[in-house]
């Protein structure tokens, strides 16, 4: 038996006993028979009960427990602490309020209380970082007046699990080169715990990869690593938790998944993508430079050589089939950006 049928039941039985009464009331005002109307306003409250209840009280309470799972703790402890502080300041003003004539004198304590709760609930959470710099310290004093070290608004990164399972993200990270804390939600770690517990070989040792890799960032990583529990419970699906969890939190997503990078693009959430980046940093070569490399096997046309540099670049030389295993210097004669990367075509130089 559920809670939400419990409630149901206390619900209905509290408002036929009202509409019982009610009902009797009505039928000594109108001069009617009291048994009628009793009957007829205990049926609609019993009916207005059952339907009615979960919606004024299981459900705005599952909703509220829902939203503080979900809130950063920082946030919640912020909010807290200013509710408590507001609470204080009503209790403080109570009193004199309290002196007033009437009706102020009952009403103007309740507003009060009301009132100096919002607010301090209001300008923790918005001040809250400012605030945790005081508490940690860096706010001092110069020549009597109050200077604050420089603080930004925490930002956060979401790592969904191929990119944890590609591995590059550890080199990223050993770099300084993204800002703000990695996230790393729960729900990632237990897909990434299923696929490690998989009985397919190449699945559990993907998964384990994954693992050994998560271990690394948090160990030697330059950028701040950080589990977290925060989740999205009305969904299920691990990508369509992520792209929730990144709208809440305003921030973006790194992957190398293509689907959910479509997907996250498509709903507003920006994405930072590990294959576009590797293909963003590698060497820019012009028509007419030079480079010496080794031909390691043919090409798909007739005489063509293939060679690769070293982030992984293809080099099809012209006319370098016949220098296969051998370095060589070439020259780029074109450069062609495709979906799967970049491809330079080049041939032998004079004298080869």
């Amino acid at each position: 038996m559920s809670i939400e049928f419990i409630f149901r039941i206390i619900g209905m039985v509290v408002l036929a006993l009202v509409g019982l009464t009610t009902g009797v009331e009505v039928a000594k005002a109108a001069g009617g028979e009291p048994e009628l109307y009793a009957t007829v306003f205990a049926a609609v409250g019993a009916l207005i009960g059952l339907v009615a209840t979960p919606w004024i009280t299981t459900r705005p309470v599952g909703a509220l427990r829902n939203r503080i799972r979900q809130m950063p703790a920082q946030q919640l402890i912020a909010g807290t602490f200013g509710l408590t502080l507001g609470l204080i300041v009503a209790l403080l003003v109570a009193f004199p309020l309290s002196l007033l004539p009437e009706p102020y004198r009952y009403i103007l304590p309740l507003v009060g209380a009301v009132l100096f709760s919002y607010l301090g609930i209001a300008v923790m959470v918005i001040r809250q970082r400012d605030i945790a710099n005081v508490l940690d310290g860096r706010l001092f004093f110069r020549g009597g007046e109050a200077a604050a070290l420089p603080s930004r608004e925490e930002r956060f990164v979401l790592l969904d699990t191929s990119v944890i399972i590609d591995g590059r993200i550890a080199d990223v990270g050993r770099t300084g080169f993204i800002t703000g804390t990695m996230l790393v939600p729960r729900f990632v770690l237990n897909e990434l715990q299923h696929i490690a517990d998989s009985s397919d070989m190449l699945r559990r040792n993907r998964g384990r990869r994954g693992l050994d890799i998560l271990n690394k960032l948090q160990k030697d990583s330059l950028t701040p690593v950080r589990i977290t529990d925060m989740d999205v419970e009305e969904v299920h699906e691990v990508d369509e938790k992520l792209i929730m969890l990144a709208k809440q939190l305003s921030c973006p997503i790194l992957t190398n998944d293509y689907n959910l990078n479509r997907v996250a693009e498509l709903q507003g959430v920006p994405v930072l993508n590990i294959n576009e980046l590797a293909n963003a940093v590698k060497a820019v070569f012009l028509p007419g430079e030079t480079l010496r490399i080794k031909v390691i096997q043919e090409g798909k046309e007739t005489g063509q050589g293939v060679a690769y540099l070293d982030d992984g670049t293809m080099v099809v030389i012209e006319d370098g089939r016949r220098y296969i295993s051998q370095t060589l210097n070439v020259m780029v004669t074109k450069v062609l950006q495709t979906a799967a990367g970049r491809m330079i075509f080049a041939r032998p130089e004079n004298g080869n």
